[in-house]
């Protein structure tokens, strides 16, 4: 029976979106391959509580199998919320471009226990997904990087079928693989290619059977000469003389359809009136001197500008506005514009008689002006008159015929006068300052066209050349136009601005460019007018997307002519239509907007593949070298960004909405960074050629460089011949000629007549590389060299350039270059060449005046046979000889030896690392992963420690996280420079560390599981060790990259299930318990057993006493431990600390049991809090009970003894007793002083701070204790400077009650009551009595947190409203704020009762029910709005005088508050209790909340609080969450157990609340 086949990986491309809907990948940009089968997907994936989930869903308009896409047809994924996942959905590309999303969603309301507006619906905007067309030709797929484009401008071909194919086929034998055809439609008046006299049409006179021709053509091209077809589309223009203009004047700019042009028609109608009576007038018609213009322009300005009476298109008709203001005065048709009119009394209207001049004017421009929108007809601005009236009544009063007159009429004539003048006076400005434009304008335009050495020199100013080119066509009269209003006949010619606005109309409504005459014209194109939609212009849109159709039918790709003039929304719908015809259309665009961001913009929105740039732009070597450094891909050794790169496929659930998709193989790509794609030419149509801009001879070389990009490439017929000029596109008449056009066969081979052999050798060298994927590259420029390697990034394979440009001056000789020594790579000859050109001024003339065609200058190419490559072992030394002079290339062909690896070095690398690492348990883990200085130096016997790099600095761990935090920034930012690549090229000091430290540790018993991955790692590192040092970067990130996966999803493995299927986030917390959780010689829980141990923190708390904290410990453990499945390591915490219980307290240090210290009144509770966690989440939990310590003390006595006294766990104890004993001592109240009280065991306390004092009140049931001196409470910073009188004094002693604590009390009652009833628990409660052995007075559990709950409120709360005061136990003269409740109970200082903390929620997550539900969920509103911080809690109110945000511990400074960092807990933010207080937000949250939807937005407020902790555990580079940040959460702290564990508690009881 044969093996199951096995289903081969699918294809995923992961699409993070940030919480704006926005791409969250670099640079924003998302650009993906070609379609290809079996179909890959787009992977969305959201945050699953979201606020875009809320009411949420994903629209794309990514059109389903078999489907056509509809750009307004979007589909709905609906976002079902989920607190504990993120929503993967997953959308298959079917076919190429520009594709769009966007999130609807009903945004979050602010949280509030009051009625708030419900905010509207709204959308995010259109973000957009562009994939790559797939190109074949003769059954071969072409990607973008490997086509090669030759240009024609296809008047110049001559005659079809037979110079045609002659030329085709040469192109062809060449190498290329795409023809560019300038449009080949029917031209207008002027014969440019570019004004198109139909568009429907191809040329007669080339293609007399039309469509049959040109269909026959491309056939012939792509099946015969392996050429696709490439053509422009012009959308823009169309020629001036197109007849269907005739029918249609409405598809151009005219003063009926753009009246705002009327002004700019008149003066271009002046204008050509002026070039007409120059003679006439005396003025010169040659002009010989700035003088002469001069002459004229005074008349431009008197006759043109003032003749027009140009001004009247932009002010106000005084005399008419005035009169028609009076005369609504008169007639009572009065308009009040404002307010503040309506409710003026006699202050008022004195008020406005004395506003100044210019206020009363800038009022009716606010409020009265019409017209002031756009220019229009000669006073199309004018005054509203009844508003205008409005401001003569509160002057002058209403107007009574009875008692006005004549008089009153002037008056208010006059007065109106002078405000409509300064009214003016802003638009004669505007006027004044175009009227100066247009001078410029004009004179410079002129002066160029005939004065300038470097304009065309024009000549007599006559009908044929008028003094300025003429910005509107005007249409013939005949019987067609006279059909339309004469009006409509005269439109608008296209042109260019300088650095225009790409989304600006030059002649819409807001530009006045064709007025201020800044358009560079085309008089042979008249300016199409689309307006916003084919509603605005029906036939046009039509009558373009026909032709636009017509174009995809035939050509594979379009070339879009003045892109960044385009109407991107015209453009999108005309791609639209092509895109129908061919669904797999490659787009290349002229766009120069001058922005990168709105080249950013365009490429986007239209899904264009890539944007032309041209070599010949560049006037020097070093921008030769810039340039090709752009289009050249990625840097040689760049770092692969995919999770695992070409590794054995995940097993992966494919995430989906609803979350039913089975489990199967995939292959998960991040989206890289993208640049927008080259179309880089060596030359355009456009371009001078280097004959004419450089030096004949860089022809080679630069179109060697050029080559060797990785981009789409393409040049121009007459390059490969060296044209000596570039050709006249409009007016050239002569035909092409070349010598490849003889339908020979082309060979490489040196020879006459142009580079086209050679051009060849580069094309089929740039063609594989492009096919194959070699995408990495390095340049280098020296002098008047450029060298170029391109490699494959895994095979290592490549081709390596030697190019000495051409540019004037550069002599005949070598130029002195060295040898070129390439490491660890043996190179191979393929070509080395070099180009003679006779630019001699004879054979320039003989080819220029050649008559009928355009001709190459004499040249040839010359093989260079000295060129060396001598190897030193894997390296090799490339030499030139001293014949290499400029124009000159050398070709090489490379490998590195040592990348031959049998199954490809990178598969090697990368696969075999789940394996290695499965075996794993989390101690291993917690080594293999982590260990900070001080636990990697217990571990090895102080021999060693955390790496350091040269100029980055020490890691933060010796285990692969360390190196993965400085790795991953430098992957994703393929930071190449940074310290880490120098120092791995620099030795293999990295790679023998962690090998090193996993062999070493694999030899003890203890971690034999890591021989598996010591091994694995040797073997990768030998295998990279061989490389070139420039590839080790690259490889080493791999292997680590691939190690750090392997382990974190080996710790994910042995997590609880709703870790595993939890967000990245819970995930990345969870692995805190595995990263805080290690063995330690010098910490263990236990004296003479070696068991792992929690430290509190890194790297301060790793070891020794400081390692293992009792609050710490059992504010941790529910999150960590319980939290992720590690219930051993809860288990062996629980007992370790009950062993040493004394005075019904556990020890705040532990230091294993040897000499622990009893000073936290707090830590108890959160222990019994714990146990009760153990018991209710742990299977047979309930076990715990019966559970046997052995006890470090006696059991109810407090006789000191050390760890080695024979009494010392001599005795053994239940978990039950042990519970039983904590809560008898504290009813029964505690008086001690501390063993060893004194400086040795605390330098900073003061003597009275030794002395532990707790007593309950058995009127409420609360437990007091502490006193002024010691801080009992996890609020435990003592001053610590003399200088600034602080020493001894606690910052926040909390003595008294704290609310905490009771919370506290007050659950473990409960609980214990609880199992009593069940009979789970023996005991009924506790003695009350001094005496325990009679016990006449007892209290059950039940009774006494009884007490506690019917005194609780009254206690703690302070009412919102002062009235209440008397009901609870308040002091009004001291309260602060209102609606919360009290930190303490009767402390020592009264005011620090009132205090606001983040404490009160922690009572409420314990024990909701002591609290008033309104009351409770009011006052975590208030914390919500002055506590909470970007990521902690502030520790103290803001508005309490004690408040200091800034916590410094080493600060040595006078001010008592914060000397020492005294203000440890008196305002920096802390993370630990933002957990408890998200916890009771829900919880109080959640009692409000009846529906599913009123739930979700409960968690997706939760959410929001969160994004803080989320951000920082991204960046943090311990892999955790800070103990606390400063005011604002300014600064940033290493890791914390309590910090994660708090959040994963959440999380926790988020999975608690059904949703249904």
């Amino acid at each position: 029976m044969s093996p199951p086949s096995r289903q081969s990986p699918t294809t995923v491309y992961l699409l993070p979106l940030s919480d704006d809907g926005s791409p969250d990948v670099p640079g924003s940009y998302i650009y993906l391959p070609p379609p290809t089968t079996p179909v890959w997907s787009v992977r969305f994936a959201i945050e699953g509580a979201s606020s875009m989930c809320r009411q949420g869903s994903l629209w794309v308009n990514i059109p389903a199998e078999g489907k056509e896409f509809d750009r307004h047809d979007y589909r709905e994924y609906r976002l079902t919320p989920d607190f504990n996942r993120t929503i993967e959905i997953d959308i298959p590309i079917h076919q190429a471009g520009s594709f769009g999303y966007y999130i609807t969603y009903s945004p979050l309301p602010d949280f509030s226990t009051d009625p708030v507006p419900t905010p509207q619906p709204t959308r995010t905007p259109t973000h957009y997904i562009d994939v790559m067309p797939k190109l074949t030709v003769q059954n071969e797929t072409l990607p973008l990087e490997a086509l090669s484009i030759f240009s024609v401008i296809s008047k110049f071909m001559g005659k079809y079928p037979t110079d045609w194919e002659k030329h085709l086929m040469g192109i062809g034998q060449r190498g290329y693989n795409m023809v560019h055809f300038t449009p080949l439609m029917m031209r207008g008046d002027s014969n440019s290619p570019y004004s198109i006299y139909d568009q429907h049409q191809f040329d007669k006179n080339v293609f007399p059977n039309g469509e049959k021709d040109v269909a026959e053509m491309i056939s012939k091209m792509e099946n015969e000469y392996g050429l696709l077809g490439l053509t422009d589309v012009v959308w823009n223009h169309t020629a001036n003389n197109s007849k269907w203009l005739e029918e249609h004047p409405e598809a151009g700019y005219n003063v009926v359809t753009a009246p705002w042009l009327e002004a700019s028609y008149e003066l271009d109608t002046a204008l050509l009136q002026l070039s007409r009576d120059l003679q006439q007038l005396g003025l010169p018609t040659t002009l010989r001197s700035v003088e002469d213009l001069n002459k004229i322009m005074e008349n431009v300005k008197t006759r043109c500008i003032g003749g027009t009476r140009l001004w009247e298109y932009y002010v106000i008709n005084v005399d008419r506005d005035c009169r028609a203001a009076v005369d609504a005065w008169m007639g009572d048709r009065v308009a009040f514009a404002d307010t503040e009119y309506k409710k003026v009394g006699l202050g008022g209207v004195d008020e406005v008689k004395d506003w100044p001049l210019k206020r009363k004017a800038d009022w009716l421009i606010e409020k009265a002006l019409v017209g002031g929108d756009r220019m229009g007809a000669r006073f199309r601005r004018l005054i509203k008159p009844e508003v205008a009236a409005g401001l003569l009544c509160l002057l002058f009063g209403r107007y009574d015929s009875r008692t006005n007159g004549p008089s009153d009429e002037r008056a208010a004539y006059g007065t109106m006068q002078q405000f409509l003048n300064e009214v003016n006076l802003q638009f004669y400005r505007d006027y004044d300052a175009d009227v100066a434009v247009i001078m410029d304008q004009v004179s410079n335009r002129t002066k160029y066209m005939r004065l300038d050495d470097h304009g065309p020199k024009l000549g007599a100013i006559n009908d044929e050349h008028p003094l300025i080119e003429s910005y509107f066509t005007r249409l013939p009269a005949n019987e067609t136009t006279s059909k339309h209003d004469p009006r409509s006949l005269a439109l608008v010619n296209n042109g260019w601005i300088w650095a225009a606005d790409a989304m600006r109309d030059n002649a819409g409504p807001q530009s006045r460019a064709y007025l201020r005459r800044e358009v560079i014209v085309w008089g042979d194109c008249v300016k199409l007018r689309y307006g916003s939609g084919p509603q605005d212009n029906p036939f046009l849109w039509d009558f373009m997307a026909k032709y636009t159709r017509l174009m995809a039918k035939y050509f594979t790709a379009f070339r879009i002519d003045n892109c960044h003039s385009t109407p991107i929304h015209l453009a999108e719908y005309m791609l639209d239509e092509a895109r129908k015809v061919r669904p797999n259309l490659a787009i290349a665009a002229e766009l120069f907007s001058g922005s990168e961001e709105m080249d950013y913009m365009f490429v986007k929105r239209l899904g264009i593949s890539c944007l032309i740039r041209e070599a010949m732009q560049a006037w020097t070597t070093q921008e030769v070298s810039r340039l090709v450094h752009m289009h050249s891909g990625r840097p040689i050794g760049s770092f692969e960004v995919d999770e695992i790169s070409h590794a054995d496929a995940t097993q992966q659930v494919n995430g989906t909405s609803n979350g039913t998709a089975p489990t199967r193989n995939e292959v998960i790509h991040r989206i890289k960074q993208s640049p927008v794609h080259a179309l880089f030419m060596d030359c355009t149509h456009d371009n001078e050629v280097p004959a004419q801009k450089r030096d004949a001879r860089d022809t080679l070389p630069n179109a060697a460089l050029v080559a060797m990009c990785s981009s789409a490439i393409g040049s121009v017929m007459g390059y490969d011949e060296i044209y000596p000029q570039l050709i006249e596109l409009v007016h050239e008449t002569r035909l092409y000629v070349s010598p490849y056009s003889t339908g020979a066969p082309i060979k490489v081979h040196a020879g006459e007549n142009g580079i086209g052999p050679i051009k060849k050798l580069l094309n089929q060298t740039h063609i594989l590389m492009g096919k194959d994927g070699y995408d990495e590259t390095y340049i280098d420029h020296q002098g008047e060299y450029i060298t170029v390697h391109r490699v494959h990034p895994q095979s290592r394979k490549g081709y390596f350039l030697i190019a000495h440009t051409a540019f004037p001056g550069y002599g005949n000789g070598n130029a002195g270059f060295g040898p070129v020594k390439l490491p660890g790579t043996k190179a191979k000859p393929v070509g080395s060449y070099m180009l003679d050109v006779d630019v001699s001024p004879e054979s320039k003339s003989a080819v220029m005046n050649d008559k009928r065609y355009l001709r190459g200058l004499p040249s040839r190419t010359r093989e260079l046979r000295n060129v060396q490559v001598n190897t030193s072992g894997y390296d090799s030394v490339i030499s030139i000889p001293e014949k290499f002079p400029p124009g000159s290339i050398a070709l090489f062909e490379t490998w590195i030896p040592s990348a031959e690896h049998s199954e490809g070095l990178d598969k090697f690398v990368t696969s075999g690392g789940r394996d290695a690492f499965k075996d794993l348990d989390l101690t291993d883990l917690n080594f293999v992963l982590y260990r900070a200085e001080p636990e990697e130096r217990d571990a090895s016997d102080g021999k060693d420690g955390s790496y350091t790099i040269p100029g980055n600095g020490t890691l933060v761990y010796c285990g692969l996280q360390g190196w993965w935090s400085v790795l991953k920034d430098v992957v994703r930012n393929n930071n190449l420079g940074h310290p880490i690549c120098q120092h791995l090229r620099d030795g293999p000091w990295a790679l023998d560390y962690n090998v090193g430290r996993l062999e070493r540790m694999a030899q003890k018993p203890a971690y034999s599981n890591l021989k598996a991955p010591a091994s694995w790692m040797r073997e990768r590192f030998a295998a990279i060790q061989k490389l070139p040092s420039f590839l080790l970067p690259r490889y080493f990130a791999m292997s680590i990259q691939t190690a750090y996966n392997a382990a974190f999803e080996r710790g994910i493995e042995l997590m609880a299930r709703n870790v595993r299927d939890g967000q990245k986030f819970l995930k990345g917390l969870s692995m805190v318990s595995v990263q805080v959780t290690g063995h330690m010689n010098n910490a263990s829980l236990w004296p003479k057993k070696m068991v792992p141990s929690m430290a509190a923190g890194l790297p301060h708390f790793a070891s020794e006493w400081a390692r293992v904290w009792g609050r710490d410990s059992f504010i941790s453990l529910r999150g960590l431990y319980l939290g992720t499945g590690h219930y051993e390591d809860a288990r062996e915490h629980i007992l370790a600390f009950a062993s040493v219980l004394k005075h019904g307290m556990i020890p705040n240090l532990l230091n294993a049991g040897r000499l622990p210290r009893y000073n936290s009144r707090d830590s108890i509770w959160f222990f019994l809090q714990n146990c009760q966690d153990y018991v209710k989440i742990v299977p047979n939990g309930i076990g715990l009970f019966q559970e046997t310590v052995q006890r470090r003390f006696l059991p109810y006595d407090d006789t000191w003894f050390s760890w080695d006294d024979p009494r010392a766990y001599s005795t053994a104890s239940t978990m039950e007793d042990i519970i039983q004993e904590a809560i008898q001592r504290h009813a029964s109240g505690l008086s001690f002083r501390e063993y060893n009280a004194g400086p040795s065991l605390d330098s900073q306390m003061k003597s009275e701070g030794f002395n532990i004092e707790i007593h309950p009140d058995w009127n409420t049931g609360i437990i007091y204790g502490g006193n002024q001196w010691n801080c009992g409470t996890w609020m435990d910073k003592m001053g610590e400077s003399e200088k600034a009188g602080n020493k001894g004094v606690p910052g926040t002693p909390r003595d008294g009650a704290s609310v905490e604590i009771t919370g506290l009390l007050y659950s473990t009652l409960k609980w214990l009551d609880e199992l009593h009833n069940r009979a789970q628990y023996k005991y009924s409660g506790v003695s009350i009595s001094s005496d325990l052995e009679h016990g006449e007075n007892t209290i059950t559990f039940g009774e006494w947190a009884a007490k506690i709950k019917a005194n609780f409120e009254r206690c703690y709360y302070i009412p919102l409203d002062p009235a209440d005061d008397s009901k609870y136990d308040v002091n009004s003269r001291i309260v602060n704020r209102r609606g919360i409740y009290k930190d303490l109970h009767h402390s020592g200082k009264e005011y620090e009762d009132y205090q606001l903390r983040p404490n009160f929620p922690v009572a409420m997550t314990v024990a909701p029910d002591l609290f008033d539900p309104d009351h409770a969920l009011k006052a975590l509103e208030i914390v919500d709005h002055v506590l909470v911080g970007p990521c902690g809690m502030k520790t103290l109110d803001p508005s309490d005088l004690n408040y200091r945000g800034y916590y410094i511990n080493s600060e040595d400074s006078t001010d008592f508050h914060t000397a020492k960092g005294r203000n440890y807990h008196q305002g920096p933010e802390w993370l630990w209790p933002r957990g408890f207080f998200l916890r009771a937000l829900m919880k109080f949250d959640m009692m409000r909340r009846k529906t599913k939807e009123e739930k979700v937005e409960c968690f997706q407020q939760v959410t929001r609080r969160l994004r803080g902790c989320v951000d920082h555990l991204k960046t943090n580079p311990w892999a955790g969450l800070t103990e606390l940040t400063q005011k604002d959460g300014e600064f940033w702290c290493p890791t914390q157990s309590w910090s994660a564990s708090a959040i994963i508690d959440v999380y926790h009881d988020a999975s608690e609340y059904g949703l249904d």
